[in-house]
């Protein structure tokens, strides 16, 4: 009986991993390491030089001006290209084209001409106005200079009506145009202001004719076709949407230039705050997660008390209010709080909850002590290494790096492209994506006529870069977290295994930590690549299932929705658990040295082994972290708000001039908010950190022969303690 119950002992132990064995000579994260997971570590340097490679030829074959800038028909950049250096603005011949090719617009372009002007048109004009003239031989320069033409066309005063005409009717000159405003060096109609004042009519306007009278004419295209204001509203509708965005974010922009001394003022205090907030949180942490239980506890009581109360009151009053279908679907929400049976329910609900929650007290309330004292350890060891609070600065001036080089190559590689003429001609029978379907030559006689530029394309190739640098972002980005994770996690391993605290405590724990985070880009490369490159892949993942989604939003699959729903879920979760797993195999690594796979299964089996004790001491930290987010991230708020809405009387002179006052405050607020997190990042780490050396430590040591190495306070708490063990001596035999 007793074998059988060892063997089932034993199975039950390999099913939930092996406790480490004791080694007397450990003293914390080892010293010799070798060589971990190689075959990732030179696919890892592979795509790196791949991205180099990408990089360049973004670099050379790339010009961000074709993208940052407009571009006319014929594939000139406006104020940039030598030919039109000193016309900087966009016109469009033919701006009610732009209706028929709907938001398509913003990422096609129009399907009419377009030419760079020194100015946008500021009046109106059809070309009926100079064929009249031209008719009677009475054509001037003032005449002349109304009309837009592409650059091949010259007209000069002897120009006669029927070549006007043909110009027009080519798509060389414009028919017509309207006062326009420039957006972005775009000219778009200023359709808030005039255009849609006669949204149904056709637009008019009066010229002075060849005797000096008034005339009016309508606004035509050059099918003859009367344009309304509607027309140019629909046209321009998504452009000006557009291109209006784009200048508002350029407002932005300025607001946050003129500020940024006081929003970096702000975001000093933010990180003095953090500093403070979690200097004196092994003090209060204690008081604020009991307060908050108590606090529930309390608001539970108070809601059964009150609901029976109620309950028992409209009982004894024999109410008459009636309970049924009819009254079950009202929306008068004071109707159902007349009637007993609403507070009953409520009653119900809030003695089951409060049962459950002290059920959950009664039975976890050793583990919430022990979390407790482990955070209020973290903030110690914090405390001891106060150069751990800064080391996340080294890694987010990384991430900032590899953002800008990211975006900048992204923007070299999205203008590689060469330019792709399209047929610039559409109808509304047609659709909106005739302009991808149908490109031309623009020598092309048979199409010439209606070729225009339309974008710098080469899509069959950029498409598929693009999505190589993304993948490379993710990859990169999660890399660096490991790498910072990796550092943090063998200065404070070192903390926990110091036999005196601290006096055993390595005199620059973070920088020896990073020396052997700087080895570990050696031993290690592709233990932190392997693990950064799974959380790459299931980002990929997730961006193809978003892409997917906006693909489905007009479809009339439910099922084929529901699935993406749920994949969209899944993978949600799948990342949220991998990126758990990730930092606890980090920190193993940064202790013993082991490849990622061993390392994350030691870790998955050591949590599995205490999950309550795990999940207890994540919740709590959780919670802890976000009141302490919310309320360093508040406070800088609302000051920042006070400060940048003039309240401060005495701080009023040196508020810059802004166009919102709202935008610095949100600035500082997601300032404050991502140094809080980066911040707390390094006590969540801490804190797992912590966690796992001390599931080892109990594991391990017994507290004599092998001695604790937690500190007092967990040792009072467990009831545990270091007895001086003397080793027994060896009998003399004879």
């Amino acid at each position: 009986m007793g074998s059988k119950d060892k063997d089932n002992e034993e199975i039950e132990l390999h099913k939930n991993g092996t406790p480490r064995k004791h080694d007397k000579n450990f003293k914390g994260p080892i010293e010799n390491r070798s060589c971990t997971d190689i075959i990732c570590c030179l696919i890892f340097l592979v795509f790196i030089f791949g991205l180099l490679a990408v990089s360049i030829l973004g670099f050379v074959w790339g010009n961000p001006n074709r993208l940052l800038h407009p571009t006319d028909s014929s594939g000139l950049i406006c104020g940039y290209d030598a030919e039109v250096k000193d016309r900087p603005y966009l016109v469009y011949f033919d701006i009610s084209k732009c209706a028929q090719m709907g938001p398509s617009a913003v990422a096609l372009g129009c399907p009419t001409p377009q030419v760079c002007r020194k100015s946008c048109t500021t009046e109106y004009y059809v070309y009926l106005e100079t064929v009249s003239k031209a008719s009677i031989g009475l054509l001037q320069q003032a005449d002349i200079d109304k009309m837009v033409c592409k650059d091949s066309i010259t007209i000069t005063e002897s120009t006669s009506e029927e070549e006007i005409q043909k110009y027009v009717g080519d798509n060389d000159c414009a028919a017509y145009y309207v006062e326009t405003t420039d957006i972005v060096g775009r000219c778009i109609p200023s359709i808030f202001k005039t255009i849609l004042e006669t949204a149904k009519d056709a637009i008019t306007y009066t010229a002075v004719n060849t005797d000096g009278s008034n005339i009016t004419y309508n606004l035509t295209n050059t099918d003859n076709t009367l344009i309304s204001g509607s027309v140019i509203s629909q046209g321009t509708g998504f452009l000006a949407l557009f291109y209006s965005a784009s200048q508002e974010a350029e407002m932005v922009f300025k607001d946050v230039v003129s500020a940024w001394h006081l929003i970096v003022i702000f975001l000093v205090i933010a990180m003095v705050a953090c500093f403070v907030w979690i200097v004196i949180m092994r003090w209060i942490t204690g008081f604020m997660v009991w307060f908050s239980i108590f606090a529930v506890l309390g608001v539970m009581g108070f809601g059964c008390y009150y609901s029976y109360s109620q309950y028992y009151d409209l009982k004894n009053s024999n109410s008459t209010s009636e309970f049924g279908i009819a009254q079950a679907f009202a929306l008068n929400f004071s109707y159902y709080l007349t009637l007993k049976e609403t507070w009953l329910a409520f009653g119900c609900t809030t003695a089951t909850f409060l049962i459950i929650f002290l059920l959950i007290l009664i039975f976890l309330c050793h583990r919430i002590c022990i979390a407790i004292k482990l955070i209020e350890e973290g903030s110690k060891a914090i405390g001891n290494m106060i150069f751990t609070l800064f080391w996340p600065i080294i890694p987010f001036l990384l991430q900032i790096i590899m953002i800008a080089y990211m975006a900048v190559a992204a923007v070299f590689v999205a203008s590689m492209g060469g330019r792709e003429y399209y047929r610039n001609d559409t109808s509304s029978q047609i659709g909106s994506d005739l302009l991808s379907d149908l490109p031309c030559n623009e020598n092309d006689t048979t199409f010439g006529e209606f070729c225009g530029f339309v974008k710098y394309g080469g899509d069959q190739y950029i498409i598929p870069l693009e999505v190589f640098l993304l993948f490379m972002f993710f990859w990169l980005m999660n890399f660096i977290i490991a790498l910072g994770q990796m550092t943090l996690a063998g200065a404070f391993a070192s903390y926990y295994w110091a036999v005196n605290k601290p006096k055993d405590i390595p005199t620059m724990p973070v920088l020896s930590s990073f020396y052997r985070s700087i080895r570990s880009i050696r031993y290690h490369l592709g233990s932190l690549a392997f693990g950064s490159l799974i959380i790459a892949i299931i980002k990929m993942i997730r961006v193809l299932l978003e892409y997917i989604d906006a693909k489905l939003k007009n479809s009339e699959n439910p099922v084929a929705k529901f699935l993406i729903k749920c994949m969209k879920c899944c993978f949600w979760c799948l990342e949220k658990f991998i990126k758990f797993l990730n930092r606890n195999a980090y920190i193993m690594i940064a202790v013993y040295g082991r490849s990622f796979c061993p390392a994350a299964k030691d870790a998955f089996f050591l949590i599995f082994r205490n999950v309550v004790r795990a999940m207890v001491l994540d919740k709590v930290t959780d919670y802890v972290l976000f009141i302490s987010k919310l309320v360093v991230t508040a406070g800088v708020g609302v000051g920042a708000y006070f400060w940048f809405q003039g309240k401060v009387d005495f701080f009023t002179d040196y508020l810059p001039k802004l166009n919102y006052y709202l935008v610095p405050v949100i600035v500082v607020i997601m300032g404050t908010y991502v140094i809080a997190a980066t911040f707390f990042n390094v006590y969540t780490m801490a804190v797992d950190t912590l966690f796992l050396c001390f599931l080892e430590d109990l594991e391990v040591n017994n507290g004599k022969d092998r001695p604790y190495r937690m500190g007092k306070g967990l040792q009072k708490l467990l009831s545990k303690k270091n007895k001086k063990y003397e080793e027994p001596e060896e009998e003399n035999r004879a």
